[in-house]
């Protein structure tokens, strides 16, 4: 079978995990440091916050742009539960609005439309899905009319470009996860992001139990901190991010040639200016269970990413969500199927996943 996903760990990181065991400090320290100043640098921010993992980067986002209580955020309903749940983390609202059924990601006009209708909107939770942004020009000029925080989910866009500027650069605070699976992985693990210097110290003091010195503890904190274990990972991951972006990108090309002419399904969109990154390569595919199983017969593993819309999940709906509030992504959640793009695939393997996709009879 070939896998939808499949971690890269080489030697590097083999050799950062033994000097941490070897330093017996496997906890919080120079490592992390190292971290978060490296990946801050990549993505073009002057402060970053190595925590626990993407929901804990979400939430600590949330809180550091001052979301409370009863606080309404927007966000897209096609995305993975942990970003409208990291809302519900700060007991406050989430609001969902439709996305572009082109590029997956929120869509403006949509959003323009929400912000008219709902007063005291205090943010926007926007998600750059499956590697690729979301368009920050039309967001940015919504945030200057309408002045809202604005947070970034960017928990599958590591090293996506918009205009040649990196996601997690342009809100208020992002938010970044290093899952297993994504395009650069510490195990478990996440980064926050921001440019502000306040912001960047609350954050500091909500991973960490809300100390401000070693004794004394002066707002509501957590327990959110990233181990050096993980972040010697890390270290060794960016260092080879975009070598592995590279090879995505180039797999993800070869397949658009491939496939750009068969009827039955939809290639990703990717607009100018934009570099997606392809955390996934996502087609949009009519009977979407008889194309899965032809892809098992022939040993392709695939993923849906995702089959419903978060307001439409049990939880959700005994909060009061119903179903039918975004028609594009109710339909896309129907279509969308993820193929294998991962750095780890053999160039035979590329031609078979190819050639079978080719044959496919619907």
């Amino acid at each position: 079978m070939i896998n939808v996903a499949c971690p890269v760990i080489g030697k590097k990181e083999r050799q950062l995990i033994k000097e941490v065991l070897d330093s017996k400090i496997l906890a919080s320290g120079k490592y992390v440091t190292h971290f978060e100043q490296s990946f801050s640098k990549y993505c073009g921010t002057k402060y970053a916050i190595a925590n626990a993992n993407g929901t804990t980067s979400l939430h600590t986002a949330l809180l550091m742009c001052g979301i409370k209580s009863q606080d309404k955020v927007i966000t897209t309903p096609f995305s993975f539960i942990a970003t409208a749940n990291s809302i519900l983390m700060c007991d406050a609202k989430p609001i969902f609005v439709d996305i572009d059924p082109k590029t997956f990601n929120i869509d403006p006009l949509e959003l323009e439309e929400t912000l008219k209708r709902e007063k005291n909107v205090k943010a926007v939770l926007i998600v750059h899905l499956y590697g690729l942004a979301c368009d920050m020009d039309a967001i940015l000029e919504l945030k200057k009319k309408y002045g809202f925080k604005l947070i970034e989910d960017a928990c599958q866009a590591h090293g996506a470009e918009f205009k040649n500027k990196k996601v997690g650069s342009f809100g208020d605070a992002s938010a970044f996860s290093f899952y297993a699976t994504k395009n650069m992985m510490t195990g478990e693990g996440g980064m926050v992001l921001t440019n502000n210097k306040n912001s960047d110290k609350y954050g500091r003091q909500i991973i960490n139990h809300g100390r401000e010195s070693h004794s004394t503890h002066t707002v509501l904190g957590y327990n959110y901190r990233l181990t050096n274990l993980a972040a010697a990972i890390g270290i060794a991951q960016l260092e080879q991010l975009e070598s592995w972006i590279k090879k995505r990108i180039e797999i993800a090309n070869m397949y658009n040639e491939a496939f750009k002419e068969l009827d039955f399904l939809q290639i990703p969109f990717v607009p100018k200016h934009y570099r997606h990154v392809f955390h996934q390569y996502t087609l949009r595919v009519n009977q979407r269970d008889k194309f899965i199983k032809y892809l098992a017969k022939n040993d392709i593993g695939s993923g849906i990413y995702y089959n419903t819309v978060m307001y439409n999940q049990p939880f959700y709906k005994q909060l009061g969500y119903k179903h039918g509030l975004c028609k594009e992504a109710e339909k896309a959640a129907q279509e969308v199927i993820s193929i294998p793009v991962h750095p780890s695939i053999k160039n035979n393997e590329i031609l078979k996943i190819i050639k079978v996709v080719q044959g496919y009879k619907k």
